[in-house]
């Protein structure tokens, strides 16, 4: 056996020991900061060697560049090379066994990581890395923790669009090789995350706490619904009957053909990578009428001119604000059992300018209709929706838990206490 093959060994031997106790005993949860990047909207969490990654709901891999051209890369056998190659976008196929290297010409795993803002995939070694958070009890940060995880390493060319210092992705979604799913089998806690925009994320399961400190814990009180598959994708889907603007039906047309979803169902996904919610054609044109209406009648809203991306603006000295945002009309998904999951003025509206705010939800552009073998889903929520509003993706239960808007408990998702604990 080789000095490079002791060493692979020697790793892998450490890294089950390692799952194995942890499984055993039972680890913390873990805890990382999100912070909203200005410039692109996207939201990155400091975990490798302090150097953030963009959270992305939908990617199944971490990757990042690689610094050590010595770095020990994953042999084809492994059963997360299997997995790596398993999630590899349609569009990323070309990269395999092209002209850059990439492929398995090499006799080694190699990975084609996407980069979901600029739509590029690159050719990378699967690798072992080390990450870093903190233990929680909900309440604080206990103590820091550095864990393994299997990687892509990437081309630093493949950051393009992404902030300003990122060193990658964290894939988020539903993968053996997600961030997620990664902390379940290094610190053996529960296949559940909390994820709390911008401000929070805890891998593992609750109790989940923030200031003030006479707040109740959050997810004694939440609402769920069930998650769901939707093709082959890796994300996180939820199906709805409809949606209400101003407790009133949007006429909606329904076409499921190949979703798993009902007759009259729509298809719901969820990403950190589009920063508002985009809608279907056919679902976009009725939902912005619907709310058009609405608004101008019953609200006394005045329309301005459109500033891009969205097409409803509105003269922001003639609107109320409230401590939900402005006062405007609530728009409601109906949930499976009929209960609603409100969106209210601090997620529908966007300001724009100092004199202008803007409905925050855009039309689906036609390269993003072509969603695998079927058609898109009805409505894909973006990050300016998910903001101050806690997520659990419960991956025990298949359920998604909702808080709805914190600013309803006079508190945001920034207010969780990241002083260290004594």
């Amino acid at each position: 056996m080789s000095q490079r093959q002791s060493f692979l060994l020697a790793v892998a031997l450490c890294l089950l020991a390692a799952s194995t106790l942890a499984s055993a005993l039972g680890g913390k949860p873990l805890v990382t900061p999100i912070t909203k990047d200005g410039s692109t909207s996207l939201y990155t969490s400091p975990l490798k060697d302090g150097r953030p990654l963009v959270l992305d709901l939908s990617g199944p891999l971490i990757w990042s560049t690689c610094d050590d051209a010595s770095h020990p890369t994953l042999e084809l056998y492994e059963r997360e090379c299997t997995e790596a190659i398993r999630y590899t976008r349609p569009e990323c196929w070309a990269y395999a066994g092209g002209s850059d290297g990439g492929g398995y010409g090499r006799g080694k795993c190699v990975a084609h990581p996407y980069n979901p803002v600029a739509g590029r995939c690159a050719s990378g070694d699967m690798t072992r890395t080390t990450l870093s958070a903190s233990a929680t009890d909900g309440k604080n940060p206990l103590y820091p923790v550095s864990f393994p995880a299997v990687a892509s390493c990437a081309p630093p060319s493949l950051l393009d669009k992404l902030p300003a210092g990122a060193a990658g992705v964290a894939g988020l979604a539903r993968s053996d090789l997600s961030l997620p799913a990664q902390v379940v089998a290094t610190q053996g806690v529960a296949r559940k995350f909390a994820l709390c925009l911008p401000g929070v994320a805890i891998f593992g399961g609750g109790p989940f706490f923030l200031l003030p400190p006479w707040l109740l814990e959050i997810t004694s009180a939440m609402g769920s619904t069930p998650l769901h598959r939707f093709q082959e994708q890796p994300g996180y889907y939820i199906w709805i009957n409809g949606i209400n603007v101003n407790q009133n039906p949007v006429p909606l047309g329904y076409y499921n053909s190949g979703t798993g979803a009902a007759a009259g169902q729509l298809v719901v996904g969820f990403s950190t990578t589009i920063p508002y919610t985009a809608l279907r054609p056919d679902v976009y044109r009725p939902f912005v009428e619907a709310f058009d209406n609405a608004s101008t009648s019953g609200f006394g809203m005045q329309r301005v001119a459109a500033a891009a991306p969205f097409e409803l603006c509105y003269n922001q000295s003639k609107l109320w604000s409230t401590r939900i945002g402005y006062a405007v009309p609530q728009i409601d998904l109906i949930l499976e059992d009929s209960t609603r999951y409100g969106v209210f003025g601090a997620n529908s509206l966007v300001q724009v300018d100092d004199a202008t705010v803007c409905l925050a939800f855009v039309e689906m552009k036609p390269e993003e209709l072509g969603y695998g073998n079927g058609q898109a889903p009805a409505v894909v929520i973006g990050g300016f929706q998910m903001e101050n509003n806690l997520l659990v993706f419960d991956e025990e239960k298949q359920v998604l838990g909702y808080s709805t808007l914190l600013l309803f408990r006079q508190t945001t998702c920034s207010n969780f206490n990241f002083t260290m604990a004594a």
